[in-house]
């Protein structure tokens, strides 16, 4: 048994008829397992990364493909994933074998939804009396005909504003200048086939190929789907709340309750305050692996360096994942937060990369602030992860130094 499991209470208890009774270190031990991070590096390839039936952010210096890299799979193949704004309007990345199933599951699952992760662009489109989704179905359809080849997202952008009408634009304070509003331009973007080249900035937006698409057609909903976004976050994230899911989705939480699997169990995590609104819920057929994750890989205990946007940063609960308040402001800040130090799905500290020099000279130094003692045996687990960052940089390591 690895060490996050040890730390916890010993096997949950579910009373007659009542929920499942976990500490908050079960739960992070069933989440490591879920997020696959236990795995050797380079023991599976590029597309066996459970995370991307729900989405991989593609934010930060290292984004989508050091996520992976974490999560034990070899790089990916041109071509082989594909990059999409979807939920929360972020990057993230696919299986494009996948590209219909993730257009589907991304899409609002009804019209209060998408008024909802619109923001305030739904506010002058229902004073015109316009419904949103339609709304967004007419900029899909133009982003569509506007990218005929691969475009530059500022070039999209003037194009689109001159031809649509008032109800869909605003002015922008920073650019000082009046555009379409930025959460139905990119919410849109997938429901047009339109893709994110991998690594362009800015960003370059091009048809996804052999994808025909019918905007906002099919909508949200199959609750059974292993690419379902409600259903998704409980894989990743269960225990979890109704109003949890929806923070995630940026959906309302009447909509996700609407949505809410059917398939659950109800569990109580002992040692953290009850969420809001609704209890926790786990997938029925998760709550064994809750109970026991069997998670000790061969590759024995691991560290792994999380990035500041990994998605096993990205639960609602962040006081399941940090109890102490200091060191959740310090990890989650709202500008500039560092990632996380993992040492089996415990955070035991944050890093900071800084790189020196030039050219085929660069170096990197990963800046470590531990939250608890690092001993011999963690050390060299991150001395191997420093490494391992720099190797995927394609630099020279310069190893870790405290703050």
């Amino acid at each position: 048994m690895s060490k996050g499991a040890s730390r916890g209470a010993g096997t949950p208890t579910r009373a007659e008829g009542g929920p499942v009774a976990v500490t908050s270190a079960q739960v992070r031990a069933f989440r490591w397992d879920a997020h696959q991070l236990g795995r050797a590096a380079g023991s599976a390839a590029s597309t066996e990364v459970d995370l991307l039936d729900l989405g991989v952010q593609d934010s930060g210096p290292d984004g989508a493909a050091w996520a992976l890299e974490i999560r034990g799979a070899e790089p990916a193949s041109p071509g082989e994933l594909l990059y999409a704004w979807t939920l929360r309007g972020a990057p993230h990345a696919y299986r494009r074998a996948d590209a219909a199933a993730v257009t589907t599951a991304t899409a609002p699952y009804d019209e209060t939804d998408a008024a909802k992760r619109v923001f305030d662009a739904s506010r002058p489109l229902k004073a015109a009396d316009l419904e949103v989704l339609d709304a967004l179905r007419t900029v899909a359809v133009l982003e569509r005909e506007i990218v005929a080849r691969p475009t530059v997202k500022g070039d999209l952008s003037a194009a689109l504003t001159a031809a649509v009408d008032p109800p869909f634009l605003r002015h922008c304070t920073p650019c000082d200048a009046t555009h379409l509003y930025e959460m139905p331009f990119r919410l849109a973007a997938l429901q047009a086939g339109l893709e994110l080249e991998p690594d362009a900035s800015p960003p370059v937006l091009r048809r996804v190929p052999r994808h025909s698409p019918d905007p906002y057609a099919s909508l949200a909903g199959e609750a059974r789907s292993r690419w379902d976004v409600v259903r998704g976050y409980l894989r990743f994230y269960g225990p979890a709340s109704v109003h949890e899911a929806a923070a995630f989705v940026d959906a309302p939480v009447r909509t996700v309750k609407a949505h809410w699997p059917d398939d659950v169990v109800p569990v109580v995590v002992t040692d953290a305050p009850a969420p809001k609104g609704s209890g926790r819920f786990v997938l029925a057929d998760d709550v064994a692996r809750l109970r026991d994750p069997g998670r000790a890989a061969a590759s024995g205990r691991a560290v792994r360096l999380a990035g500041p946007f990994d998605g096993y940063l990205q639960g609602r609960d962040r006081d399941v994942l940090v109890a102490d308040r200091g060191r959740a402001a310090e990890l989650w800040r709202t500008i500039g937060h560092p990632g996380a130090v993992l040492d089996d799905g415990e955070v035991v500290g944050t890093w900071r990369p800084r790189t020196s020099g030039s050219g085929d000279k660069r170096t990197l130094t990963v800046a470590v602030d531990p939250w608890e003692t690092f001993g011999t045996a963690r050390r060299a687990l991150v001395d191997a992860e420093v490494e391992r960052l720099a190797q995927f940089r394609d630099v020279a390591s310069g190893g870790w130094v405290l703050p």
